[in-house]
Parts: C-alpha cells; structure tokens; sequence
C-alpha cells in the first residue's frame, strides 16, 4: 500500500547489510527457509496465496539487498577519495612521496623546493615590510608600493588565508551562513572524519552516531540537522577538485543515513539517563550481586577464553562490574 515507504526501509536495512556477501542463491535459500517455517507452523492456514505473497517480498527485498550492495560500492569509493582531499590526507601522502622522491633525485625535485621556498620567503618578506610602512606615506611613494603591497596581499590570501581543510572550511562557511553558534555542528565536526571513514562498516557506523546523539543531546537550543548538509556540500565543493553529480549524489546519500540515525535517537539520551540513574540507585546489594554473577557467567560463555585473563580474586572481579556499571552512566553524562 506504500511502494515509496517500502521501497525507503529496505534502502535502509540494506544499507546496514553492505558488510555481507548477499548473493541471489543465498537470497533463495533464506527465502525458502522462512516459507517452509511459515508453512510448518501455520499448516492448511498458510495459503497459496499467502506463500506466493511472501515469496515475492523476500524476492524483492533480497534483490534490493544485491542491488544497494553493488550500487553503494561506487558511491563508497567516491566518498573515500574525496574525503582524502577535503581533509587533506592525500595532501599530507603526496607530500612525503616528493620528499622522499627529492632525496633520491636532487635535480628537478630540489630546484622546485627552492623556488617554493623563495616565493614563500618573498611574500613574507614582503608583508613583513608592508607593516613596517607608515600609513601617512605620500601619495606617489603610496600608489607606487600599493600595488607591490596589493600583489603581496593577494598572494599571501591565497596561500595562507583560504581554507585548505574540510575543517577549517566547514568553520568558514558556517560562519558566512550565521550558523557559528550552532555547538551541535562542532560535535558534528568533531566526529565526521570517523563516520566517514567508518561509511562501509554499518555497524560502527551505528556506533559513531549513537555517540554522537549523545554529544549533540547536551547542546543547548534548536538542532536542525539538514544545516549541517548545507554547510558541508558548500564546503565540499571548494576542496574536492573534480566535484560533480556522482559526488553530490554520494555526500547526500551519506548524509542522509546519518540523519536518519540521529533522528531516531532525538531526544532520547536525556530520558535513557534518568531512567538509567534511577535503575542503579534502586539496586540493593543481593541485585549487584546477581548482576555480577550473571555477567561473568554469560561472557564465558560466549568467550570461553577470557576465563584466562581474568584470574584475579572474587572481590576485584565484582569491582570491574560495578565499574562497568558506573561507566554506562557516565557515558550519557560525558560523552566525550
């Protein structure tokens, strides 16, 4: 009955997938499992029709799973690159490249690095003089150095005073657009190299907005979060050279993701820690107790292992919970 909601939830839980290897005869097997259950147990009530209904959702949805896997991976590559760029990482690896290249080859690398840092040593040079002028200096003297002085600025804007990180650009640009005093865009910020880096990974891209939720919960006042995407396409586009449609595409794809994310924690962190705080201050010392048992019990189970790392005595055992448990709280109080 809604195609387009249908359509939007299985892009999400698709995307949540993008770690696992779905192929269509893997597809076909979980699909026959879940009708032969549903049949098991239904018997005569499982209908034809019910059985030709429910083949063809697991059929849609699996293929929508292949299809977000194998269209995704173009877009994930594209924000790989481009965040290389707008953060300056490819920078910083091209830099150490020729520096390691100059000393293998001194002849044209070593001439290049001395006319770069003449012209660099130049316009501070030039600057430097600039402030020693008087601002009362005659006319003719004034528009004869004025546009050295003019020049000289406008070298030393473009290499020093643009922006060159997606940081430093994002900052820029909020500012322009009167969103400075938006906190929860520097909590933002603050975590975006790690949900970028993190975008193919869906489970600790989970875990990098969760604890984002609970940076931006503590801000102050209003959060529109399509602001934060206004200001980091406008930045975007200035650092990423060959910015084009499949860039816009893929940076709204992310983005999108992470607002869907954040959304359905709004709100919540602020009630989670006051049900949180009241949970542990009503807990007697029999209910610690059985927490602590029940913990130890349950992680050997599943990591039969850790019974080698923790050999300590009883008491220090039961502290490391106790611990574990207080830090939950502390997570909400302070997230960073």
């Amino acid at each position: 009955h809604n195609p387009k909601g249908l359509k939007t939830v299985v892009e999400a839980v698709g995307f949540l997938h993008l770690h696992i290897d779905v192929t269509a005869p893997r597809v076909a097997v979980f699909r026959d499992a879940i009708v032969e259950l549903l049949q098991t147990e239904l018997g005569d009530a499982f209908s034809p029709l019910a059985r030709n209904g429910f083949c063809t959702v697991l059929n849609y949805v699996g293929g929508a799973y292949i299809y977000v896997r194998e269209k995704y991976a173009e877009r994930l590559g594209c924000l790989a690159s481009s965040w290389a760029q707008a953060a300056g990482k490819e920078v910083g690896g091209d830099a150490e490249a020729d520096g390691e290249r100059g000393e293998e080859d001194s002849t044209g690398q070593d001439s290049g690095a001395v006319a770069e840092a003449a012209a660099v040593e130049a316009a501070t040079k030039a600057k430097a003089a600039k402030s020693k002028k008087s601002w009362f200096r005659g006319s003719s003297a004034g528009s004869s150095s004025g546009k050295g002085s003019a020049d000289s600025t406008s070298t030393d804007f473009k290499n020093s005073s643009v922006p060159k990180t997606y940081n430093d650009m994002f900052n820029f640009n909020a500012a322009v657009m009167g969103f400075a005093s938006r906190t929860w865009m520097q909590e933002v910020l603050t975590s975006f190299d790690n949900i970028v880096t993190n975008a193919s990974n869906a489970a600790r891209l989970q875990e990098e907005c969760d604890v984002l939720s609970l940076k931006i919960g503590r801000c102050k006042g209003t959060i529109v979060l399509p602001e934060y995407k206004a200001v980091m396409l406008a930045s975007l586009r200035s650092l990423v050279k060959d910015w084009g449609s499949l860039h816009e595409v893929s940076w709204s794809w992310l983005w999108e993701n992470i607002e869907r994310m954040l959304k359905q924690m709004m709100g919540k962190p602020a009630k989670q820690e006051v049900a949180l705080s009241s949970f542990l201050s009503s807990l007697d010392e029999k209910s610690k107790m059985t927490i602590r048992n029940d913990v130890y019990t349950k992680f050997f189970a599943m990591a039969p292992a850790g019974q080698d790392f923790f050999k300590q005595s009883t008491t220090r055992l039961h502290f490391l919970v106790d611990k574990w448990m207080g830090m939950t709280l502390d997570m909400y109080r302070e997230p960073k």
